[in-house]
């Protein structure tokens, strides 16, 4: 059973036995957004035909967000595309992207712990949160050792959701953004990183 094989996120959470809540955890932290970046996105939004598949949200509307703010924190982070993320039978596949810790073997080396799962989906979100939880209590058991908050994004490159799952507990934001007001977008993409940028230099520390 990978994890496009769980359609709803209570499959998910029976299964795992995860207790599910809301609320607005997100602390929009702001980011500067280059001019020729709006300008690109701007074009590609009135001209390209953006969302006529999950390939062509990852690649025309989420690719480009993740990768302008991880941008700011590839010193310890690589974010890894369509990479394989296996843990067990019920719990395999591959997430549209994922961040990942950096290996001190060189960029090539898929390292943990991993942090965030993004999973892209065309309106719908019930099936995308299934396999966003899915894939984030893959990554937390991967991590082993490492307790640490994984967090999650789903999106359909217009509308952006994002979840945390710490423990046996996982919490959707009850806020949603969108691609429409970009710099409350970024704001929430930029937070999520910089806790786990928080995260990563706690457990070094440690």
């Amino acid at each position: 059973m990978a994890f496009s094989s769980f359609k709803t996120i209570g499959e998910v959470i029976k299964e795992f036995q995860v207790i599910y809540t809301e609320a607005n955890f997100i602390g929009e932290v702001n980011f500067n957004i280059p001019d020729y970046f709006r300008e690109d996105l701007e074009f590609t939004m009135r001209e390209g035909a953006v969302d006529c598949s999950e390939f062509a949200i990852c690649e025309n509307l989420i690719s480009p967000i993740l990768k302008q703010v991880w941008k700011l924190y590839s010193s310890k982070f690589i974010l890894w595309s369509h990479y394989s993320l296996n843990y067990d039978e019920k719990l395999s596949g591959f997430p549209e992207y994922i961040l990942a810790k950096r290996s001190p073997l060189g960029k090539v080396v898929f390292d943990k712990p991993y942090f965030i799962l993004v999973e892209a989906k065309q309106d719908n979100f019930e099936t995308g949160w299934a396999q966003c939880l899915a894939e984030m209590i893959a990554a937390q058991r991967l991590n082993g050792e490492y307790q640490i908050v994984i967090y999650g994004i789903v999106s359909n490159g217009d509308r952006w959701q994002f979840g945390k799952l710490e423990a046996q507990i996982f919490t959707r934001n009850s806020t949603f953004y969108t691609i429409q007001e970009l710099d409350k977008l970024f704001a929430a993409v930029n937070f999520v990183f910089q806790q786990c940028e928080l995260q990563l230099n706690n457990l070094v520390v440690a």
